[in-house]
Parts: C-alpha cells; sequence; structure tokens
C-alpha cells in the first residue's frame, strides 16, 4: 500500500482547516454536495474523498473562518473507521483531496480546502463509463442554454425597474419578483437598483443596507409657518412627503 504524500502525512490528532479561497472557482463551480458533483464526480474521487469534501463543506459553512478538524472524531463519523496511521482510510481519503487539487497544504497540521468542486476535466470525463459520458454532455448542453448570473440579474434589474414605473410600490415589487421565481436576494438588489436608477433612493452600497426602511426627512421649519408659492402651475405642497414619493413635474 502506498503512503500518502509528505504534505499529507499529519501526525497531530488535530488538523487546521481553511477556506481555498479561489474566487474563478468560488463563482464557477459546484458544492460538493449539489447534483452534479455526486453524478460525476464520486465516480472519479470514490465515496470516502466526496464524502469528506461534504463534510468539510458543511463545516466551513457554519465556522468560515476555520475549524479545527479532529482526525479520529471525524474518521469514525465518515465511517471510516477508527485505525490511524498514514495508511488509514482517512489519510488516504484526505490525500486524494491533495491528489485532485481540491484541497493544499496550509502549513504544518493545516489544510486549505476548497467550498467549491470544478467541473471535470476533459481527460477525467473520458474515463467515465459510456452512460455518464453522456449524461456529462447532455448537462453541458443545458448549462450553456440556461442564463448566467449577470443575466439573470440584469433581467430581473429590469423587471423591477418596469414594475416601479407602472406605479407599484417597494412591497408589491419585491412579491411580484418572488412569483417570477428570483431568489429573494437578486429580487431585494434589483429593487435597491431600480430605486436608485429612478432616482428615489441614493446609492449606498448593499452592504450598509438594513431592514428597516429609512423614515422621511426632517421638513425645515419656515418663517411665518407657510411655505412660499414658487409658481401658479405648481402644485401646492403637501403636508407630508416620502423619499419615494416620485418628483414633482417641472
Amino acid at each position: 500500500m502506498s503512503l500518502p504524500p509528505s504534505d499529507y502525512r499529519f501526525t497531530s490528532p488535530v488538523i487546521r482547516v481553511t477556506a481555498w479561497d479561489d474566487p474563478l472557482v468560488e463563482q464557477l463551480g459546484h458544492d460538493p454536495r449539489s447534483p452534479y458533483v455526486e453524478q460525476f464526480w464520486l465516480p472519479v474521487l470514490g465515496p470516502s474523498t466526496t464524502f469528506l469534501l461534504r463534510h468539510l463543506a458543511a463545516r466551513l459553512d457554519q465556522e468560515p473562518e476555520g475549524f479545527d478538524l479532529a482526525v479520529d472524531d471525524t474518521a469514525r463519523l465518515l465511517g471510516l473507521g477508527s485505525r490511524s496511521g498514514l495508511g488509514s482510510p482517512f489519510v488516504r481519503a484526505l490525500a486524494r483531496t491533495g491528489q485532485f487539487r481540491h484541497s493544499r497544504p496550509a502549513g504544518p497540521d493545516a489544510l486549505a480546502v476548497r467550498r467549491k468542486l470544478p467541473a471535470l476535466s476533459r481527460p477525467q470525463i473520458a474515463r467515465l463509463p459510456v452512460a455518464l459520458r453522456d449524461a456529462h454532455d447532455r448537462w453541458e448542453t443545458s448549462a450553456r442554454l440556461e442564463p448566467s448570473v449577470e443575466e439573470r440579474r440584469t433581467r430581473a434589474r429590469r423587471l423591477a425597474l418596469s414594475l416601479l414605473e407602472l406605479g407599484e410600490d417597494e412591497e408589491a415589487v419585491e412579491q411580484q419578483l418572488h412569483r417570477w421565481r428570483i431568489h429573494p436576494a437578486m429580487a431585494h438588489e434589483a429593487l435597491r437598483w431600480a430605486q436608485v436608477r429612478r432616482g428615489e433612493r441614493a446609492p449606498l452600497p448593499l452592504a450598509a443596507a438594513s431592514a428597516d426602511r429609512p423614515g422621511p426627512p426632517p421638513r425645515l421649519a419656515v418663517p411665518g409657518g407657510s411655505r412660499p408659492k414658487i409658481g401658479a402651475t405648481r402644485p401646492a405642497p403637501q403636508a407630508t412627503f416620502s423619499p419615494y414619493d416620485p418628483p414633482d413635474a417641472a
């Protein structure tokens, strides 16, 4: 039985696991718990390594800054036995994550792990059984026809802008976007973009947005208790106003 590479011969009972920061794979890759990984990566990696990557992805969701992985406890949790040593099933599964570049050493007894897996390479696809190769070809065709995230975002923004121009309020716009099966986070971002586009809201960073809607700005006191008329063609000022009301006609 061959031993794992020297970088994966961990001697500590605890391994420090952090996320492998790879923006391209994060954007285009597949969650280890996704149907793509289950159908196409599983025959390449084997069940032990696949389940290990799923477990690590779930832990990174809970602890994005990283966590301490107890080797023996995790091996038993995944059904890989309690046998320790460099030739144990758990250590070999861990080494296979590195063999396929789903993890990399990050220091003594430390490992950086991908949260998303890339699509299979052409040589990997060629080694799949014929039925799986055909299924992967169908998946690739379907993925090319499916709109990208940016295309879905652009569509959501245009729909939100159209709804505002038809006179719908904020709540009605978001509800309609949800009915059109647009993700709530994307629907909310599209509404904010459309409001900024119409001049109804200042362009604030999304991270600064809160669940509470901002109240109207305070009205300035006018000497004499009344507002001067600006012109006969302009409507009389309302008693109250909202920053979300459409601007007065010129």
